[in-house]
């Protein structure tokens, strides 16, 4: 059965037609009709009286511009301030803000607004954002958050307790890979490792912050529970000068020219070599298949990488096209070798039979290839295993839990990031990098490298290319640079 109540709209609705006011209504399951009898309510000022029928499906309450009394109460829209500063404005952050704002059906009204003069200025807004329900505003609030969004009113962090070892408390806070700080008495502490899809675990006595995994939590840990007290910095231009990664969601086509990226590419990875920043490659199969392999060897013999990541078969193919000149069995020069897929297994088995790649290298069993130029530049291999692998190499971590801890702490120091025809393993190492990481992937595949990029849109290049003449190319202006000097 229906309800039937009065109620009282003044203010900025008035000047709505009976009509726009049921359409704005109606999407709460509202049906509205004017309603004369409450005379006795109004006063000096102009108002509308309208009675109210509400369906059974109706929320307890809705909301318009203006003060409306319904039942005897006063309702309005749940708000909360928040601010934005830094580069909001060429790093996009402040239409990402708003974009939200919209997308979850709230209100907005910038209450203040500094925009920067200059390419150095910072710039600040202060907004008023609003919903229907206290849930809503929460949400979105937590959603704003992300984006560098902090809240007028600061609050301490809010916390419980682990229930069991594994188990996150309801509501925790789930992180991003953005630089991330958590208020406890009044002071802010930052969280490290910044690391996606965590949460936060608290030690007060340290005063320390750390990003946890479901493994990493045991029973009794301090977890922070919603987005009270979390403040997010995100990723902003640099301003100092423009580079080819300030460039928002840069993804080159395959019908593009290349060229000078990868010239500007190689000029950015030789200033991180000169720097002693950490160049790390993400390696596919597709490398050793395609012939690209000579070419990172030479990018492995003149110091530009730091460490390698790759699945356990890439180290198979690699060592396979060393002893037998094949690759899953394709020879770059004929269309099927004689081993077949065989000698992918008798590639395995000879590593094994040595120990270790680095003691088939000393005994001369591997003088060539991928793996072997690694072990002579002494860089750092991290190979993960799989339940598609034929066979384990000797080194290979195939416990996936194992994996992540030890990808984690390798990707700890890494600034750049080359991430080469691998889209599973490139997405699992994304995920644990540092938002200043600055990365690059190559792929055939245009909706893996979309899905790469989006990750980092302000420290990220995609190109839709094969990896060959992509290593190639880039080795080559490498080298160029490297006889220029």
């Amino acid at each position: 059965m229906a309800t039937v109540a009065v109620v009282w709209i003044c203010g900025s609705v008035l000047r709505l037609t009976r009509e726009q006011l049921c359409g704005q209504v109606k999407g709460h399951a509202w049906l509205v009709s004017p309603y004369k009898s409450c005379s006795s309510y109004r006063r000096s000022c102009q108002t509308h009286t309208y009675q109210i029928r509400l369906s059974a499906q109706a929320p307890p309450q809705f909301w318009l511009t203006g003060a409306v009394l319904f039942l005897g109460y006063t309702l309005s829209m749940f708000s909360e301030t928040i601010e934005l500063r830094g580069h909001i404005i060429d790093s996009l952050i402040l239409p990402k803000v708003l974009d939200q704002i919209l997308t979850h059906g709230a209100n907005f009204k910038i209450g203040e607004i500094t925009i920067g003069q200059k390419r150095a200025d910072q710039s600040f807004a202060r907004i008023e954002v609003s919903a229907e329900t206290t849930e809503a505003l929460d949400e979105l609030i937590l959603r704003l958050r992300q984006h560098g969004a902090e809240v007028a009113e600061h609050k301490d962090a809010q916390l419980a307790a682990a229930p069991a070892d594994g188990v996150f408390p309801p509501e925790f806070y789930v992180m991003t890979n953005q630089q991330t700080f958590v208020r406890v008495d009044g002071k802010e502490i930052e969280v490290r490792p910044t690391m996606m899809d965590s949460a936060i675990a608290l030690n007060q006595k340290k005063r320390a912050a750390r990003a946890v995994k479901f493994f990493d939590v045991h029973k009794g840990d301090e977890i922070v529970v919603g987005h009270q007290g979390v403040r997010v910095v995100p990723v902003q231009r640099a301003t100092s000068r423009t580079d080819i990664f300030q460039f928002i969601n840069t993804i080159i086509d395959a019908d593009e020219p290349k060229s000078a990226i990868i010239r500007e590419l190689a000029e950015e990875l030789r200033r991180a070599h000169k720097g002693k920043g950490k160049i790390a490659v993400v390696a596919g199969p597709a490398i050793v298949r395609t012939g690209a392999g000579q070419h990172l060897v030479r990018l492995i013999d003149a110091g530009y990488v730091d460490r390698l990541f790759a699945g356990n078969p890439f180290a198979g193919y690699d060592v396979e096209r060393a002893l037998f000149g094949t690759s899953l069995g394709i020879s770059l020069d004929l269309a099927f070798a004689r081993g077949g897929r065989e000698n992918v297994m008798r590639a395995v088995n000879a590593i094994r039979q040595a120990g270790s790649l680095a003691a088939a290298v000393k005994k001369n069993v591997l003088t060539s290839g991928i793996m072997h130029a690694c072990v002579r530049n002494n860089v750092d291999i991290v190979l993960t295993g799989s339940i598609r692998d034929e066979g384990s190499i000797p080194g290979a971590t195939t416990d996936a839990i194992e994996g992540q801890k030890l990808l984690r702490e390798k990707l700890v120091d890494v600034t750049h990031a080359l991430l080469l025809a691998s889209i599973r393993h490139s997405l699992a190492v994304v995920s644990m990098l540092a938002p200043t990481v600055k990365i690059v992937c190559i792929d055939i595949d245009a909706s893996a490298v979309e899905r790469v990029v989006e990750q980092q849109p302000l420290q990220s290049i995609g190109m839709i290319t094969d990896v060959e003449p992509f290593l190639r190319e880039l080795a080559d202006c490498l080298s160029e640079s490297k006889m220029s000097q």
